[in-house]
């Protein structure tokens, strides 16, 4: 092992102070007599004393002749009322000088050394959530080892992805039996990218490898390569790839890709890009440089595919991506199993019901909404996680927690219940549209004063324009209802009129479902996992005259939406006063508790 040789401080501190010790003594004892002060007023009345500089606490002169050698002398002052009564006694008296060098050199001494050990002790603090507790360690690589008993995570953990499993779990068997794939000349790839929203489980699929591939995996975040100095990153990357290659076979896996690989701008007039460019230059240049047969496989995971650099993306850098999207509904089983075998489940809760409940949850949704199914039955001191916590678990999500102290006025409850009854009835009588499984006019913390849940019976990947209307029929029939008990409209729609404004425009803008403007993409789709135009405003690509119409497409719209909605409610008014009664008393009811809400075959729909 290399020794380290590093200074201390404080063996400099005692010799410089044994140095100034010395050289003061012999200053002070070589040319000057220490003499009493008794011998000095006896000298001074003889006339042996040539000349005196009086000090504070010392009188120092020289001889009219030397004395003993010496020309100079040093006595301690002594008060003259004092010295003349000594001098009467005839007794022998004298003062000592007091040595106060030791006093004067700690007085500056030990408050630098205080200062420097604080301003050591919260530099290291800093250095080491930096990364570089020592400065030779600046460009070392923070990644993390892990091996197969480290991370409690295997393929068995994973579920919902099944084709991102697939894929992976080829990689784990190309790292452990290289002769199988290479014997007709395939190679190993060298880089897969794990794109997905946040939650799909990307992180979780990279530890299950880890678990599984029985080699060393390194771990590290992309933002850790980039720090305050200048070239850092580029040197953790080497060091990174230089501590893959004395390990392989291995896996390195970079979450948060987009941190480190964001596209180089063409014009830089700051300088302030320059070190993720490097970083990433260097990626780049390693990625170049490893040769697969070495058994290293790069694992990067990212939610941002769209800001990436093209450089990185290409064949021969990131062979492979790997789509992990949201779970469909037998994904959704898949997932609830693995999680529910943490907690106490009771034999009524379906978890084919609990995954109809939860369209567009990722793995970390489930995940978390079986952990507050579990508070909920805690709560309740049950014994078991029953059905209806994981029912109020999601509303609890979806919707927020009940605010029951939040109190409306007669007249508010009244418009929240027709409001939301007008909803329900609409969802009932509309073909294509998701049944409604709850109606409740209990406020939540999200600012809504009432909800209605629908669930749906199926996972959909095509939508026709009828059911879109339909949907934005559904989003009106509540101001619809308000308007046609009441001769008024309120803001309780706010959150209704920007979906339904949201689809309409999405109907004309992208999916070509306006007469009008004909079979043409206006906004065309980008992909983007973390929600439209995350990256920026996109210029418009259509001149005024187009916006205009597309401006009046959307308004008839969500015009005809709003006039089947009260057209809808005029045939059901019984049923809409009825269920509004039935939830000023109850304040939450189901299809159970009000038969017209009872979803219905498309042929009687159709019929009526």
């Amino acid at each position: 092992m290399e020794k380290k040789h590093q200074f201390n401080f404080t063996y400099f501190a005692v010799a410089m102070m044994a140095v100034l010790a010395i050289q003061y003594f012999f200053a002070s004892t070589q040319t000057v007599e220490q003499l009493a002060y008794s011998e000095f007023l006896q000298k001074l009345r003889t006339g042996e004393i040539a000349e005196v500089v009086v000090m504070e606490h010392s009188i120092r002169g020289t001889y009219t002749n030397p004395s003993n050698g010496l020309e100079q002398f040093v006595t301690n002052r002594i008060e003259p009322g004092f010295a003349e009564e000594l001098e009467k006694s005839g007794v022998k008296f004298s003062g000592r000088l007091e040595n106060t060098l030791v006093r004067d050199i700690l007085s500056w001494v030990v408050p630098v050394l205080i200062f420097f050990g604080l301003w050591m002790f919260f530099f290291r603090r800093i250095a080491d959530r930096q990364g570089f507790g020592g400065m030779m360690n600046v460009g070392k690589s923070k990644a993390k080892v892990y091996v197969e008993t480290e991370t409690g995570v295997t393929f068995d953990d994973v579920a919902g992805v099944d084709e991102a499993k697939a894929e992976l779990q080829e990689v784990v068997s190309f790292l452990t039996d290289k002769e199988k794939y290479g014997r007709l000349g395939a190679r190993l790839p060298k880089g897969i990218l794990l794109v997905g929203p946040p939650g799909t489980g990307k992180t979780l699929l990279a530890r299950a490898v880890a678990g599984q591939a029985r080699v060393p995996f390194y771990s590290i975040s992309g933002s850790e390569f980039v720090e305050m100095f200048v070239g850092v990153g580029a040197a953790r990357v080497r060091d990174l790839f230089e501590q893959a290659r004395a390990a392989s076979p291995c896996i390195i896996f970079i979450d948060e890709l987009d941190a480190l690989g964001k596209a180089r701008s063409g014009v830089n007039f700051s300088g302030g890009h320059d070190e993720k460019e490097q970083t990433l230059n260097q990626l780049l240049a390693e990625l170049d440089g490893f040769d697969p047969r070495e058994g290293i496989v790069l694992l990067a995971a990212t939610n941002r595919p769209e800001i990436l650099d093209p450089a990185l993306l290409r064949a021969g850098r990131f062979d492979r991506q790997v789509v992990v999207d949201r779970p469909d509904r037998i994904g959704r089983v898949a997932i609830l199993k693995v999680h529910a075998k943490k907690i106490q489940l009771s034999d009524d809760a379906d978890l084919e019901q609990i995954a109809g409940l939860t369209p567009g949850f990722t793995g970390a949704d489930l995940a978390n909404l079986v952990n507050e199914a579990a508070i909920v039955a805690t709560r309740r001191n049950g014994e078991v996680v029953k059905l209806e916590d994981f029912t109020q678990a999601v509303e609890r999500i979806v919707a927020g927690a009940e605010m029951t102290s939040r109190l409306l006025n007669p007249h508010e409850r009244e418009v929240v219940a027709h409001h939301e009854m007008g909803h329900a009835l609409a969802a009932t009588n509309l073909p294509g549209t998701d049944p409604v499984h709850k109606v409740s006019i209990i406020p939540r913390s999200i600012g809504a004063l009432g909800y209605t849940l629908q669930r749906p019976t199926e996972d959909r990947f095509l939508i026709t324009t009828q059911e879109l209307k339909n949907r934005i029929t559904v989003l009106l029939a509540g101001r619809a209802a308000e308007d046609l008990v009441f001769g008024e409209i309120s803001t309780g729609a706010t959150d209704d009129l920007d979906k339904a404004s949201d689809i309409a425009r999405q109907m004309v803008t992208r999916f070509g479902m306006s007469e009008k403007l004909g079979q043409m993409v206006y906004d065309p789709q980008r992909q983007s996992y973390l929600g439209a135009n995350i990256v920026g405003s996109h210029p418009r690509e259509y001149s005024e005259a187009s916006a205009r119409e597309i401006d009046q497409a959307i308004r008839e719209l969500l015009d005809d939406g709003y006039a089947s909605a009260k057209t809808l409610l005029e045939k059901n008014r019984k049923d809409l006063d009825a269920g509004a009664r039935l939830l000023l008393e109850r304040e939450t009811i189901t299809p159970d508790d009000f038969p017209p809400l009872r979803p219905r075959s498309p042929a009687v729909q159709a019929a009526e």
